[in-house]
């Protein structure tokens, strides 16, 4: 049937899905490959063959210098949605920093898709502000930083990890005064 009709059973254009995949990269050098990866989807012209890709991070307050750093889920990994063929594979494989595809050299599994769901539900989750990197305990005594109180001590009575904040209760003058704070705005004491 050379006539143009498509062979009985077979779709006429590529209607191959896209799947999500892990990519092993350079550890460091996450967000190079990613662009990368980018750059050499769009020179070869296979955009219709790619969908997202994600560098799962979240942005961190370092509680000792106050500096705003990228903390990585899953350092040396990136996820890429793509068809996979042997165009695609190939185009990924010979990415600079990319190491190859997790899972298998030549047909990698996908990745699960409640997997890729509980990822992106974590980025979108994010908020704007970043999040400090202490952990605190409850009972646990500390300083306060900032705010009319700075500098008195108190002791930790709830911890709220989704929004970053923290109640202390003080004492002002022998009464026990409750407030709530944000993690940046007390310290451990050591």
């Amino acid at each position: 049937m050379m006539d143009g009709t498509p062979i009985q059973g077979r779709p006429k254009e590529n209607t191959m899905a896209k799947r999500w995949y892990a990519v092993h990269t350079l550890s460091g050098s996450e967000d190079t490959a990613m662009r990368a990866l980018e750059q050499r989807v769009a020179m070869y012209g296979l955009e219709g063959r790619f969908g997202r890709m994600l560098v799962p991070s979240e942005v961190v307050v370092d509680p000792k210098t106050k500096r705003k750093i990228t903390r990585r889920f899953y350092p040396g990994y990136m996820l890429c949605e793509m068809e996979l063929d042997n165009e695609t594979w190939y185009l990924v494989k010979n990415t600079p920093k990319i190491i190859g595809f997790v899972g298998g050299s030549r047909n990698p599994p996908p990745v699960a898709d409640a997997e890729v769901r509980k990822i992106t539900r974590m980025l979108d989750d994010e908020e704007d502000a970043p999040k400090p990197i202490v952990h605190f305990d409850l009972g646990e005594e500390v300083r306060l930083t900032e705010g009319p109180y700075a500098a008195m001590r108190g002791v930790v009575d709830e911890i709220n990890e989704a929004r970053a904040k923290i109640r202390v209760t003080i004492n002002i003058f022998g009464r026990p005064v409750s407030t709530e704070l944000g993690f940046h705005q007390v310290e451990k004491l050591s």
